[in-house]
């Protein structure tokens, strides 16, 4: 699996309609993502699912008084319950550099709605629909027998063999995905279908996280041996124990390389509360697109560390902050919504040394 700083080939984003997953704000929410899409756009392609022809009238409407719309953007007529892509898409893997020729594979995991919904029945089918509008090479996850129950929000990569997850999404029996899995089950399963050879087990995710333990809101690679993560400062707080144990497990940490991380600290935001329920606001769910990262932000002074952090993370692309604060009551931000579908090896022009080999893409950025 790619890191997500490699090149894209496109962004999947599904057109949000459900209004009960933003009670009293959902009309703020179209115009969210009109930003988003404007910003996406002007860098790659967007796959925008809309639920039929109506809707993707609407979505054409929206755009356009956004000045959003562009030929980069392409619509695909599916169902979706919701419109959290990074979970219910497929993982695009890229073959390995011998067959460089060959097709994208699409890791299709079931989709459950984080063992948490009952109305998940379209949801469950876009990871197919996207494989096969891709021409993707389908593969189905199976572990002890079972198809393999996997959000892509619970995982991140290196694109070198290395993977974050945590014990709090992926083994709690809260919201339990695999009943059938344990520790070793999942390690044995990112072995065989990620080439995954070290997988750095975390704590817990940020109070307020509607998937129980999401690791994109609290720990991300921005390079082969470096991460960011979420800090608490206010020891009051609920996130502030279990950060802190993120931060010392990250501190033994190796990566497939044997190699320790460089560890960057952010502050989280103060707590965005709506209706006397804590949202999972964090500045951990940012989506690096082709020359651009995208960062949630939310009117608090920590906004500004956040993104000078990531701008001298990622120099070569424009940092652009996406107000989430209305956004996040849906329980998601910037990286949920997403899903990057990787570039065909033709098509790293950045790497004159022809199809990409390890060596080449553990390099850095």
């Amino acid at each position: 699996m790619p890191a997500e700083w490699e090149p894209h080939e496109s962004t999947w984003v599904a057109w949000p309609h459900l209004r009960d997953d933003w009670p009293g704000k959902f009309e703020a929410i179209p115009w969210v993502y009109a930003e988003i899409i404007r910003n996406l756009a002007r860098h790659e392609r967007v796959d925008l699912i809309v639920d039929d022809a109506s809707s993707e009238k609407k979505a054409l409407s929206a755009l356009e008084k956004a000045d959003a719309f562009s030929d980069n953007v392409r619509f695909h007529n599916w169902r979706t319950d919701r419109v959290w892509t990074r979970d219910s898409g497929c993982v695009f893997l890229t073959p390995p550099a011998k067959h460089a020729d060959s097709k994208l594979i699409a890791l299709h995991f079931r989709f459950n709605a984080w063992a948490k919904y009952p109305n998940y029945s379209f949801d469950e089918k876009v990871g197919a629909r996207i494989a096969a509008a891709t021409g993707a090479s389908v593969v189905q996850p199976f572990s002890n027998q079972h198809r393999v129950v996997l959000e892509g929000g619970s995982i991140d990569v290196n694109g070198c063999g290395t993977l974050l997850t945590t014990e709090e999404c992926l083994l709690s029996t809260t919201q339990q995905r695999n009943p059938t899995m344990d520790r070793a089950s999942y390690e044995r399963m990112f072995a065989d279908y990620f080439g995954v050879q070290s997988v750095i087990w975390l704590d817990c995710g940020i109070a307020g996280d509607d998937t129980h333990g999401h690791v994109d809101d609290i720990t991300r690679f921005v390079a082969p041996n470096t991460v960011i993560t979420m800090i608490e400062q206010n020891e009051r707080s609920e996130n502030y124990v279990p950060l802190r144990a993120n931060l010392g497990r990250l501190k033994n940490a190796r990566t497939a390389a044997g190699q320790k991380l460089e560890i960057i600290e952010l502050p989280m935001p103060r707590p965005v509360v709506f209706e006397g329920r804590q949202l999972p606001a964090s500045y951990a769910n940012f989506y690096i697109a082709n020359g651009a990262v995208l960062v949630p932000v939310f009117n608090d002074p920590n906004d500004r560390i956040a993104l000078d952090t990531l701008a001298k993370l990622f120099p070569s692309r424009q940092i652009i902050p996406i107000y989430s604060g209305d956004l996040i009551w849906g329980f998601g931000a910037l990286h949920c919504m997403t899903q990057q579908q990787p570039a065909p090896f033709d098509c790293h022009p950045e790497r004159s040394e022809g199809p990409l080999r390890p060596a080449n893409i553990c390099g850095g950025e």
